[in-house]
């Protein structure tokens, strides 16, 4: 009897422990399926104004985007995306209930490609909908990140703003063939057409080369200082004068017209509500933020500990980190 006692006890509390096993799955899952709902609702790089799954669940007001531009404008890095700045700028366009565009630009610039597309759509965006585009600068709104802020019509910068940079660069040429030669190392690169191994560390840059290189910047140039004429109603002469990449103050920046106002983000926001006459439009904000992976995680941890930026000096670091594909807006420290 006691082993027959003993074994019925052992099965149920196995159940009970299977059971409660279970259970606990259970409530994890519900756990997680709230946490990723949750998150779709609160994580502005994926969730956007006109977003069709919650027009089953509330009713949408009208609102103003509080659009982000942060950091280097390429591809894709932790608070840049590329691909999903271009679908907002589309997505807020088709939507009606959207009523305006107010940009906070904090950027050094980027890639020519990248600044002149997001450019290009949020001029689409004023032009097909008649709406405003509103800019507002914040630490810095240099060379790529000036070039797209001239797509709004009106631009406001934070007394403490940098901005400016109106220049490009083409490319960059590292000529190691005297120090290869030295460490006794030989590269050579088999190619067909005598220009395509320029810029190669194993390849001086000839004149040729230099001026090939130089049409390219001179040809983005033009197309700089235009979209900045035509941007602040200026003469392209007045904007040449300034276009030497050089940095300005906000207050330096009004003076020469390269801003309208110098002021705060809420400054700026009053006065688009005036102009589109709207003070009842809720402000919905539309920002990038990259999730990194546990992988990436571990590895950014185990980087720090290991010290292992300490072997790469800095300027040559942050050369090797710049992800841009040249020519490029972009102001270097």
């Amino acid at each position: 009897r006691r082993k027959i006692s003993e074994t019925l006890t052992e099965n149920t509390m196995a159940k009970n422990k299977k059971r409660g096993g279970i259970i606990v799955f259970v409530v994890i899952l519900l756990i997680a399926a709230g946490i990723g709902i949750y998150t779709i609702a609160t994580d502005s790089s994926r969730y956007d104004g006109s977003a069709g799954f919650f027009n089953n669940f509330i009713v949408r007001k009208n609102y103003i985007a509080s659009l982000y531009i942060e950091g280097v404008i390429e591809p894709e890095n932790k608070t840049y995306n590329h691909e999903w700045l271009i679908d907002t700028i589309h997505s807020l366009k088709d939507d009606e209930k959207n009523k305006a565009i107010l940009l906070t630009v904090d950027s050094p610039g980027g890639g020519v490609y990248e600044s002149d597309e997001v450019y290009l759509a949020l001029r689409d965006y004023t032009e097909h909908t008649g709406r405003p585009v509103y800019a507002y600068m914040t630490t810095l709104a240099a060379s790529g990140g000036y070039y797209i802020s001239c797509a709004a019509e009106t631009i406001y910068a934070n007394r403490n703003t940098l901005t400016g940079s109106i220049g490009v660069i083409a490319s960059q040429s590292v000529d190691m063939t005297e120090l290869l030669k030295k460490l006794g190392v030989k590269v050579e690169t088999i190619t067909a057409g005598k220009n395509k191994n320029m810029l190669n560390i194993n390849s001086p840059l000839t004149d040729e080369q230099r001026a090939v290189m130089q049409s390219i910047a001179d040809e983005a140039y033009e197309q700089f200082t235009a979209i900045v004429a035509k941007s602040r109603g200026m003469k392209i002469g007045e904007v040449k004068k300034l276009a030497d990449g050089r940095i300005y103050t906000a207050s330096q920046a009004k003076k020469n017209g390269l801003v309208d106002e110098i002021g705060t983000w809420e400054d700026a926001l009053s006065s688009l509500r005036k102009e589109i006459e709207d003070n009842e439009s809720v402000v919905t904000t539309y920002r990038y933020e990259k999730k990194d992976s546990l992988l990436e995680m571990l590895s950014e941890a185990a980087s720090k500990a290991g010290k292992t930026d300490a072997l790469i000096p800095d300027a040559i670091r942050s050369e090797l980190m710049l992800g841009i594909s040249y020519p490029a807006y972009i102001y270097r420290k």
